[in-house]
């Protein structure tokens, strides 16, 4: 089972190049005009059907994909009754150039999404959410990078396999339209799928992140996420702060009161137990490899603020400054964050009133063996139960997903990425947990319990996905694309 094709001799010095012209000439051009389309997931854009941005990308990339001549890609775009759309394609297995057999029965299903988070403000002057930039390497723009790249280096991986003619399993291709909304839409898909994914043997998910831009990163481990709005109200209507005040208890302090019995506002922890879970020995040994890599620039990635202090600058300073903390932090503890308000106007339109509520949209992050359904229920307990001054106190779940923990990796696998890395990057493969959520993992490692998991992406150092100034770094992009093809010419 784990013999290697001795016909699987995988040219990586042509495949560097080969892959680059390929980003260059054909996937760039492309990006380029994906980024110029505000395809926002649902939840961001609820009238998405109607404005049709959505439609766009996935007409773009579908377009894309047929006009590649991939030999034997078969290709449609598939959308269930009432939910987004997603891209389905199939490559059968080749014998390659030597007529020795494909690999058995087994699959490779490629992931990605083409939905979009929000604009978000902060950007600079010169660059947009929509407006396309290459600078010095680098495709500013939302979305690029988290992940509508995807598609594009996925079937690029799969040309260079064609190219040099190298035995390879069948492959499937799934791009989904709902990530940054949870996935929500994908499940029923999977289900109607499931029979024409196969067997599947190895996931090649390209939403994922990387520590630095030197060597190849394969994801280990997602925390799960419960989301929802928290909301505190006292008035039907807005009165005068200076006669009600005092006696009209706040709707921010309560608000503020509740999130108490949630969080230390000290040190950030979570104060509920079950909310938190030990890190298993292989993962805690992995985080401490991958703190010895990266060192400081785990804390440095980050845009840390820089002002005056009576003529001195002064910059903001991280919760931690030890790496191996720093990265367990992100990565196997459970976090609160404040995404979005409501109910406080800008300031320039701010008078003296006491104002009838207060709504905060909250994001949990947890640890990848929290179940996400139980921490939502005893979220919304906790929070609502014995509200103070009997104020009428709502926590509406905005979807919620349980974590990721990798299986093991198979000998072949382990040893696939080592040598991808080592030939394309000139180092050995890292490994490290993401603090982000890709709902589909667990969805997958269910339903393909056996199947290896390169779970990887270019979200590295300061690429801010979801943030102002998004960017893809494009060598590590080519570099990436280059190694995914060279695992896939591996797989036994």
């Amino acid at each position: 089972m784990n013999a290697r094709n001795p016909a699987s001799s995988f040219d990586t010095s042509g495949a560097l190049q080969e892959v680059g012209q390929h980003w260059e000439q054909k996937i760039l051009p492309e990006l380029r005009d994906y980024i110029a389309v505000p395809a926002k997931s649902p939840m961001f854009d609820p009238q998405w059907a109607e404005h049709g941005h959505i439609d766009t990308v996935v007409r773009q990339a579908a377009d894309w994909v047929r006009a590649q001549r991939v030999d034997g890609l078969q290709l449609e775009v598939i959308q269930l009754q009432g939910r987004t759309p997603v891209l389905f394609f199939e490559i059968a297995a080749s014998a390659g150039e030597l007529g020795s057999a494909p690999a058995s029965g087994q699959t490779v299903l490629i992931y990605g999404h083409l939905d979009k988070q929000p604009e978000f403000t902060g950007w600079r002057r010169d660059l947009g959410p929509w407006t396309p930039v290459l600078e010095e390497g680098r495709l500013y723009g939302r979305g690029g990078a988290d992940d509508g790249y995807a598609v594009y280096a996925g079937l690029a991986a799969v040309a260079e396999l064609k190219r040099q003619k190298l035995a390879h399993p069948r492959m499937v291709g799934l791009i989904e339209t709902c990530e940054e909304s949870g996935s929500y839409d994908l499940l029923p898909y999977v289900d109607v799928l499931r029979q024409r994914l196969g067997d599947v043997g190895l996931v090649v998910c390209l939403d994922s992140g990387a520590g630095n831009y030197d060597q190849l990163w394969v994801t280990t481990s997602l925390r799960g996420m419960a989301g929802g709005v928290l909301k505190v109200q006292v008035l039907d209507e807005g009165v005068h702060s200076g006669d009600a005040s005092g006696v009209v208890p706040s709707s921010f302090r309560i608000l503020r009161h509740l999130l108490d019995r949630l969080e230390d506002s000290a040190s950030g922890r979570l104060l509920p137990q079950s909310f938190h879970c030990e890190v298993p020995p292989d993962r805690l040994a992995q985080a401490q490899a991958t703190a010895t890599i990266l060192g400081e620039e785990l804390v440095r990635r980050f845009p840390w603020a820089h002002y005056d202090c009576g003529g001195e600058t002064r910059t903001s300073l991280p919760m931690t400054d030890d790496p191996l903390q720093a990265l367990l932090a992100r990565t196997w503890r459970p976090t609160l964050s404040v995404t979005g308000a409501q109910g406080l106007p800008e300031l320039g339109s701010a008078g003296n009133v006491l104002r009838p509520y207060t709504a905060f949209k909250l994001s949990l992050r947890l640890p990848p063996l929290v179940d996400a359904s139980k921490a939502v229920q005893e979220l919304k307990a906790l929070l609502e139960d014995n509200a103070p001054y009997q104020a009428r106190v709502t926590f509406e779940g905005e979807g919620s997903a349980t974590g990721w923990n990798a299986p093991g990796m198979a000998p072949w696998f382990e040893q696939a990425v080592r040598q991808a890395s080592r030939d394309g990057f000139g180092a050995d493969c890292g490994y490290i947990g993401q603090g982000g959520t890709i709902p589909l993992m667990n969805m997958l490692s269910k339903g393909f319990p056996k199947a290896q998991m390169m779970v990887c992406g270019v979200l590295g150092p300061k690429s801010n996905a979801h943030g102002p100034n998004e960017f893809l770094h494009v060598p590590y992009a080519k570099r990436l694309t280059v190694a995914v093809a060279q695992v896939i010419a591996q797989m036994p």
